[in-house]
């Protein structure tokens, strides 16, 4: 059978593989997505309901002009789509003086003219009483963050991305691929493919399907975990905040308001996770099954900092974390291929809130071999230094 031919293939059609499906297919080029599971599912790292959105980006104040772009372009689905994806519930960070939360915040608002608002301890109690504030610690609020919601978001970049002519086939797994006399070559156990450009966009199975890279990506299991106030009006998106709290050598927790399960995708319940790496896995054997120990952790959370919920029945989820050794993105040319393939890999457990912005950029970098948005500090390259 002869194969078929596209301009751009795209292995993965998850969160940054769907959006980079959407913006080729939709500046007209011919363009097949692949992907080993349905679209969306719960294998990965995009699923779970909800994922935090924010400006002031302590892990890197240069993040902060990319996400100026995504929510242009969060701002530019929903009109697309007439669907709300984003919700505005505004974010609380607690941490001590010194730590990573509370100085990265702090040094991206001033650099950026993020608004953020410094708040006492006495604030917090008055505005935000469901909290209980460990000692020592402060607290800064950024009102236009939130929270978005990735099955939906995933779901609608597939749809638009076919509206504007996309192929995208699904539970078709890629054997492997080689660049052979100016095309690449994908051979799946379907079928075979041939494209001008490939971009990659695997996730947690990136290392899978790359050839060997110059940094290395560790897979995580992490666990997620929702639980049900006693008094669901307090802890609704109108008088709850998306939170994050900064322990030290521990990580840092975060949660979102209770949302309702007719509304959104998931468990109905206040969500927490641990943003933290997990124990290492492999993508295709991954362990999940909830254990008391799972359990036992986020319930303390719970207990520790948000009182007024009932953590007698918890509804629990596994998903992956893929990370690079400095915990920020990998968006690149793969070097060897003069420029015919794009990867996109190691979002670290930070990166879905960026997924219409890097769709575009890896758009542009298949088809122009450039970007003009700032990706310098995602490259490569840095591991060589």
């Amino acid at each position: 059978m002869a194969a078929e031919n596209y301009d751009v293939i795209i292995i993965g059609v998850g969160s940054m593989g769907s959006a980079a499906c959407y913006w080729l297919a939709s500046r007209g080029y011919k363009v097949l997505g692949l992907d080993q599971f349905n679209i969306p599912h719960e294998q990965g790292s995009h699923t779970g309901q909800s994922r935090i959105i924010r400006k002031a980006y302590f892990e890197h104040a240069d993040y902060v002009p990319l996400l100026e772009r995504a929510y242009e372009n969060w701002e530019h689905l929903e009109t697309l789509t007439g669907k709300q994806l984003f919700f505005h519930t505004g974010l609380l960070y607690f941490g001590k003086p010194g730590s990573e939360i509370i100085r990265g915040v702090t040094t991206s608002a001033e650099l950026h003219g993020i608004s953020i608002d410094h708040l006492t301890q006495q604030q917090v109690e008055s505005k935000f009483p469901q909290f209980i504030i460990p000692t020592g610690f402060v607290a800064i609020y950024e009102p236009n963050a939130g929270f978005v919601t990735p099955e939906k978001t995933i779901l609608l970049y597939k749809e638009e991305a076919i509206k504007a002519g996309a192929d995208i086939r699904t539970k078709e797994a890629v054997i492997e691929w080689r660049k052979e006399n100016g095309t690449v070559k994908v051979v799946t156990n379907k079928n075979t493919y041939k494209a001008k450009k490939m971009i990659i966009t695997a996730g947690a199975w990136a290392d899978k399907i790359l050839p060997q890279i110059n940094t290395e990506l560790t897979v995580t299991r992490q666990t997620i975990a929702w639980a049900h106030p006693t008094d669901q009006n307090s802890f609704s998106m109108e008088n709850f905040p998306c939170w994050m709290l900064e322990e030290e050598g521990t990580g840092c927790y975060y949660g979102f308001p209770a949302l309702p399960g007719n509304q959104f995708d998931g468990p109905a319940g206040l969500k927490i996770a641990h943003h933290y790496p997990g124990k290492i896995t492999d993508p295709d054997n991954v362990n999940r099954q909830i254990s008391k120990e799972d359990e036992e952790e986020l319930k303390t959370v719970f207990e520790r900092f948000l009182p007024g919920v009932n953590t007698a029945e918890l509804t629990m989820k596994t998903c992956l974390y893929t990370f690079t050794k400095d915990e920020n993105f990998i968006i690149d040319h793969l070097p060897g291929y003069d420029g015919a393939v794009t990867i996109a890999c190691g979002f670290s457990g930070h990166g879905f809130k960026f997924v219409p912005v890097v769709g575009e950029i890896l758009a542009d970098l298949a088809i122009e071999g450039k970007t003009d948005l700032p990706i310098d500090f995602l490259r490569l390259r840095r591991f060589q230094q």
